[in-house]
């Protein structure tokens, strides 16, 4: 019979031994693959949803809520910048690109944005068919959008008053589907994009029907007394980052947020808790480690006639040592197959019940990094057999014989 066949029936000759063992390990393994996922996911998110955005103007108040709210889209505008003040700083020659944003409607939890097409250059969007928004009340929306809320070109809908809720629904103007985007793997696939006079005339009552305008850029040239939720910056040059900032948050009444270091700030805040959790799934995995350890100790007591009768009919020093290593080995790398996948699938479960599409985890996806808690699963198994393993190597046969 061959050692693996062997080390298998004699894990099984104790089952809650040996699944308890797996269990620990899977514990421990499936903690880590829901840390490394996750830690992975929110870092690319941070990334590719920033990447292009130097500086976010907005209402004063938390900087990382005005970044959370204006690049991530998964928490409330700190207020409203006055439009002629937005449009000064636009003209900032410091500034390469300002886009603004205008918030305040959802459909079905799906941010409705108002803005320009300083954003579609931005953010390179790309249309996989239809045209992007031109008239009022027009949308272009995200591939994720077509997808979650079952929309086509040419279909209509309401917006609702909120960035969540769906109570308030603004029936006397229903938006249509004029495009949808290519996927860009960002945020801006769970957006609805639309102009800003759509999202002004939703909210204002007294807007003269008579007096709209087709084009968003001329409907903001004549209205001043508006407001924007926030403004996305590109600099011009590398001196605008020591420059503008200062100058918007010393001479204006809004303040400047860097999208890069409240980024930073936000992941090194969620990185204590990943450490801790981490260091909390090492301590389970040398306590299963440890628990293995035993678990073969203790068997290779029990069992000590019997590998002396397997050396008797001809095994050899080596092959017992290897029963013993495989045994372990079984152990911890059946555990980490284990945790590996309990991981991908509780935050698969985790994901499915966020509310934001923007922050949505998924355990779908594998990453090159979980090789190494294969590896490190496979090296728990060596290091926890390698003295009962010594142990069984180095046996007398005739001391255990005349024993028995």
């Amino acid at each position: 019979m061959s050692p693996i066949k062997i080390s298998w029936k004699s894990l099984w000759s104790k089952p809650l031994s040996s699944a308890l063992n797996m269990m620990l390990i899977a514990f421990g393994t499936g903690i880590l693959t829901i840390l490394l996922l996750a830690s992975n996911q929110i870092s690319q998110k941070l990334d590719n949803n920033s990447k292009d955005i130097d500086l976010v103007v907005g209402a004063k108040g938390s900087p990382l809520q005005l970044i959370l709210s204006s690049i991530y889209y998964i928490d409330f505008p700190t207020g409203n910048i006055p439009l002629k003040a937005a449009k000064e700083l636009s003209r900032s020659p410091l500034v390469k690109r300002a886009v603004p944003l205008a918030l305040g409607d959802n459909y079905n939890g799906t941010r409705i944005v108002g803005t320009d097409s300083n954003f579609v250059a931005l953010y390179q969007l790309k249309l996989e068919n239809g045209k992007f928004w031109n008239t009022d009340f027009e949308a272009t929306i995200g591939a994720g959008v077509a997808q979650s809320q079952q929309l086509k070109v040419g279909d209509t809908f309401y917006g609702a008053h909120g960035l969540s809720s769906s109570s308030d629904v603004h029936k006397s103007h229903p938006y249509t589907v004029s495009g949808v985007l290519e996927s860009q793997g960002n945020v801006t696939d769970n957006l609805i994009l639309t102009n800003i006079a759509s999202v002004w005339k939703m909210h204002d009552d007294h807007e003269d029907d008579h007096h709209q305008h087709d084009n968003a850029e001329k409907q903001i040239e004549n209205d001043d007394h508006k407001e924007l939720t926030s403004l996305l910056i590109q600099y011009r040059s590398p001196m605008s980052v020591a420059i503008f900032p200062r100058m918007v948050n010393e001479t204006t009444n809004m303040q400047a947020a860097s999208p890069a270091q409240e980024s930073t700030r936000l992941f090194s805040l969620i990185g204590v808790g990943v450490e801790t959790l981490q260091w909390f799934a090492v301590l389970i995995m040398l306590i299963a480690a440890i628990s293995v350890f035993v678990n073969l100790y203790n068997s290779l007591k029990e069992r000590k006639y019997d590998l002396a009768i397997m050396r008797t009919l001809g095994a050899s020093r080596g092959k017992l040592f290897g029963i013993v290593i495989i045994e372990g080995i079984i152990l911890t790398f059946a555990g980490t197959i284990i945790g590996v996948a309990l991981g991908h699938f509780a935050l698969q479960f985790i994901g499915h019940y966020q509310e934001s599409n923007q922050a949505r985890l998924t355990g779908m996806i594998f990453l090159q990094e979980e090789i190494y808690l294969f590896v490190a699963g496979l090296a728990i198994g060596i290091f926890a057999a390698i003295i009962p393993a010594i142990q069984a190597y180095r046996s007398n046969i005739s001391k255990i014989l005349s024993k028995n």
